[in-house]
């Protein structure tokens, strides 16, 4: 069915055959025939092929009606949709009427509105005008505004700075100086400034009416500073005093009392100034004076001239010594406890009265810590006060420079005197000690003074240390030397002394120091030398110097595990004299043993040497050292007991020789082992074992 339809749609939509079939009525064939050569058919054929889409076109088709047929069926339609119109309008021709009424309403009330809104316009115009005006009036009455604020606040502030109130003359001139009245001053100080600052003030009348009375004001609070200043100055003066404490409770309340005089008089300030300076350099100059004084009743003094290393003992009369009883010898070279006074250096200064009242007595060296460190703490605590009150601290040097000079005086007088060696030494390192203090609390107001004392300080310990090396150089073999091998006096004298200088130049590494030590050590290795040459026996000289070079090493390592190069010089000294004396006491005791041993000890009997070594040749000596060994090594034993003063270095002694005599008798074995018939003196050979035995029964008795 689908394709008949189908079939029946395309003969329909066949234009073709329509238009074949078209008949023309005779009117319209006379108007084609008439226009035949009006109309184009031209593109006939695109419009044709346009319609055979067009769905109305097939529409109609489809219903198999014909173009005519269908064009009447329109036009009848047409007339009487028309007709059915008319007959609407017809009965709507009122409400036209009554519209059209309305629409004419409508427009006389609009017309009437375009009137009036034209009225508006030209009003809205007027105002805009009018409202342009006014802005401009309010811009420029906000810009006179603007300038009367300015002007006024500028006459408001100058009327401010030049006007003077009763009340500020009040207290200027009846009030007390206290902290209202330094308020008020620092008021009138402004007015002052105020008048010098503008120039346009400066030319005004109003200024010129007040002027007179600031000025008077100015001189009258300037006289009252200054003799409030000059009380405050007087109090600094009275006895016992805490100066520190009135400066920080006191007078920096009163800073700007100094600001004051500095900016509005400048002459008054200088004479405060110079008043300041002259009342403390006085009151401290006196106040060191004192104190030193009472340090010098608390000296201990140590050594004197003839407390030198190579004097003899004997030599000098204790009625030399001063009022230093003999105990204290031995402060002159050991350190001792003296070294604690390092771990003091921040600890207050001494209270004389207190140490005086407990009757003791110091070495130099403490007094002069004490003094010093009373120093920083003054120069320190002045030296911010007057950067603080004064905003300078230059006027510190003049201040100081009396205390500074009754100092140097006290220490004039001391430093010719002194004779200790180990006193300036700590000194020295007192000073750089103080000089890191004064580093740390960034204060530098004493470097130069601390610098001229460790200056003068290094010359006298160089002066004395020669002494000392002179003492030795210059020695009196004679009268020095005692017949005895114990450690002499002189060089305990001398280990002690550079114990003592090794140890305080540890932190410090002083390379002219350790050049001055190795001088003085040379000096004590030729001393020790000629003393030992005046022993008689070659023996007595090896135990003198054993037994000085060991108590030398002891005496240096208990100043310190580190004994550096002369410690070490002497430990090779001692190995090498140590080994003298135990060949000196095995040749003593068991000379032809050894002799055998380092002559024939190490040939080959079966070389065919010239003179070979024979049982009889060697049978005497092994019989003799198995008859008397034990006995001779008991010698031996207390040979070493009581030549060597150092327990632990005897037995160390003994121990090397027992050591190299059973080296010397295992050479004697091995060398019968390799002579004919060498096994015969078996049964008189004491065994290796027997020996070593005795060697630790020796070893458990050290």
């Amino acid at each position: 069915m689908a394709e008949v339809a189908d079939d029946a749609l395309k003969s329909f939509l066949d234009l073709g055959s329509f238009v074949g079939d078209l008949n023309v009525d005779d009117e319209t064939a006379s108007n084609l025939g008439h226009s035949s050569d009006d109309i184009s058919l031209e593109g006939l054929e695109e419009e044709l092929q346009e319609c055979q889409t067009d769905d109305v076109v097939a529409n109609i088709l489809s219903k198999g009606t014909t173009l005519r047929e269908h064009t009447k069926g329109v036009e009848n339609n047409l007339r009487q949709v028309e007709l059915d119109s008319i007959q609407d309008y017809i009965k709507e021709s009122d409400n036209l009427v009554s519209l059209h009424d309305q629409i004419r309403d409508c427009d006389m009330i609009l017309s009437q509105m375009e009137t009036l809104l034209s009225g508006f316009q030209e009003e809205i115009g007027s105002i805009s005008s009018d409202i342009k005006i006014l802005q401009e009036q309010s811009l420029d009455m906000g810009l006179r505004l603007k300038n009367r604020k300015v002007a006024e606040s500028k006459l408001a502030k100058f009327v401010e700075d030049i006007i003077v109130p009763p009340r500020m003359i009040d207290i200027i001139v009846d009030g007390e100086v206290n902290e209202e009245y330094m308020r008020t001053l620092e008021i009138l100080s402004k007015k002052l400034k105020c008048a010098d600052a503008d120039p346009t003030v400066k030319t005004s009348k109003a200024l010129k009416d007040v002027q007179p009375e600031l000025e008077r004001l100015r001189q009258k609070a300037v006289s009252k500073v200054f003799d409030f200043m000059v009380q405050k100055l007087y109090a600094l003066r009275k006895p016992k005093t805490n100066i520190q404490i009135l400066q920080q409770s006191v007078l920096l309340k009163y800073k700007y009392i100094l600001s004051f005089l500095k900016e509005n008089g400048k002459e008054v300030y200088l004479e405060v100034r110079a008043a300041y300076i002259d009342t403390m350099n006085k009151v401290l100059s006196a106040q060191f004076r004192a104190y030193i004084q009472s340090l010098e009743k608390l000296q201990l003094d140590i050594a004197t001239s003839n407390d030198l290393i190579g004097v003899e003992t004997r030599s000098t009369s204790l009625f030399l010594r001063g009022r230093e009883p003999l105990k204290n010898r031995s402060a002159v070279f050991a350190l001792g406890e003296r070294i604690n006074i390092l771990k003091e250096i921040d600890e207050p200064p001494l209270i004389p009265h207190i140490a005086e009242a407990s009757s003791k007595k110091y070495p130099y060296e403490v007094l002069f810590r004490s003094l010093h460190k009373l120093l920083m703490d003054t120069a320190s605590s002045e030296y911010l006060f007057c950067d603080d009150f004064y905003g300078e601290n230059t006027m510190f040097y003049d201040i100081f420079a009396g205390p500074l000079s009754v100092i140097d005086e006290h220490f004039g007088t001391i430093l010719p005197n002194s004779f200790d060696a180990i006193g300036l030494m700590l000194m020295i390192r007192i000073i750089h000690q103080h000089q890191l203090v004064m580093s740390r609390r960034r204060i530098p107001c004493l470097d130069s003074y601390l610098d001229k004392v460790n200056i003068a300080l290094w010359p006298r310990f160089k002066m004395v240390f020669d002494l000392h090396l002179h003492s030795l150089r210059n020695a009196n073999i004679r009268t020095l030397w005692e017949d005895d091998v114990r450690p002499h006096y002189v060089i305990r004298r001398y280990a002690e002394f550079t114990a003592s200088l090794i140890h305080l130049n540890v932190e410090y590494g002083d390379g002219q120091l350790d050049l001055n030590l190795e001088r003085l050590r040379m000096a004590v290795d030729d001393l020790l030398v000629k003393l030992a040459q005046m022993f008689a026996k070659k023996k007595l000289q090896t135990v003198f110097l054993i037994n000085n070079y060991d108590m030398i090493i002891s005496v240096l390592k208990e100043a310190g595990p580190d004994g550096g190069k002369i410690q070490q010089h002497f430990e090779e000294l001692l190995k090498n004299y140590t080994a003298i004396f135990v060949e000196e006491l095995l040749l003593e005791h068991f000379s032809d043993l050894i002799k055998f041993v380092k002559t024939r000890g190490s040939e080959d009997p079966s070389t065919g040497t010239e003179r070979p070594i024979t049982i009889a040749e060697v049978e005497l000596i092994v019989k003799d050292f198995a008859s008397r060994w034990k006995a001779a090594i008991e010698l031996m034993h207390n040979d070493v007991i009581t030549s060597f003063s150092n327990f632990l270095c005897g037995m160390d002694i003994l121990r090397a020789a027992l050591t190299q005599l059973l080296l010397y008798y295992t050479r004697l074995s091995d060398c019968i082992k390799r002579i004919n018939g060498g096994s015969n003196l078996n049964k008189d050979l004491v065994s290796i074992s027997s020996i070593m035995y005795e060697i630790r029964k020796f070893s458990r008795t050290f």
